[in-house]
């Protein structure tokens, strides 16, 4: 296998589990697209905090394990990370993961809404839908989300089970989890006040276009 894409998975994994956007048995697994092949490097690991080396194998789209020792609880789901990539070509990485905030909307059957302006900024204007659950691994539970994701929506969130984030590059897909489980947070604790308050969609598209006005803007030197 190739030890740069390997280091990737990694690295992501650690990411991940910095970000706090994890369960506290940090279980989970992650995925990365093999530019230019049908496969994919995808972690065989019973948690995220636990990722090394030994513990990314290598899969074919098509679910064939080409490398590596993979576990019957962990391959159960091998077939979520290939239909995103087999449905989305421009999807390079795919994470899922149990954030305690966001896996409370998950286990409440409730979608989360764009409640906060990174939502909007980050490709979730729209907010996260909910895929009905289904049990793991199973036909059901992959027609759920592939019903479940709205296009240009990198997010889903998993009934009773937690998110499923996927994007073009690991330090987005990172990215959104983590604006995902912020969102969540917040959310649950605006309910004591009221509760939250979507951005009006109208606002939503400007903070989206002053988002890629400051990214096609760069960084500013002195």
């Amino acid at each position: 296998m190739d030890e740069d894409l390997i280091g990737r998975v990694v690295d992501t994994a650690a990411k991940v589990v910095a970000s706090g956007a994890v369960s506290a048995n940090g279980h989970g697994n992650i995925s990365l697209r093999v530019s230019g092949a049908d496969e994919m490097y995808y972690t065989s690991a019973p948690s995220l905090d636990v990722v090394g080396p030994e513990g990314i194998v290598r899969v074919g789209l098509d679910g064939t394990l080409l490398e590596g020792d993979l576990p019957p609880i962990q391959a159960a789901v091998v077939a979520m990370h290939t239909a995103l990539y087999q449905d989305h070509p421009d999807v390079g990485c795919v994470i899922h993961t149990h954030p305690p905030y966001a896996t409370a909307f998950a286990v409440a059957n409730r979608e989360i809404g764009c409640w906060i302006e990174a939502m909007a900024m980050f490709g979730l204007a729209a907010g996260v839908p909910v895929a009905a659950y289904g049990p793991r691994g199973s036909e059901q539970a992959l027609a759920n989300i592939r019903a479940a994701v709205r296009p240009g929506v990198p997010a889903v969130l998993l009934a009773n089970h937690g998110l499923l984030v996927f994007h073009r590059t690991p330090d987005l897909a990172v990215l959104v989890v983590g604006v995902v489980e912020e969102c969540a947070r917040v959310s649950i604790s605006a309910q004591s006040i009221g509760g939250p308050v979507e951005i009006p969609a109208v606002m939503r598209a400007a903070a989206l276009q002053r988002a890629m006005t400051f990214d096609i803007a760069g960084v500013v030197t002195a």
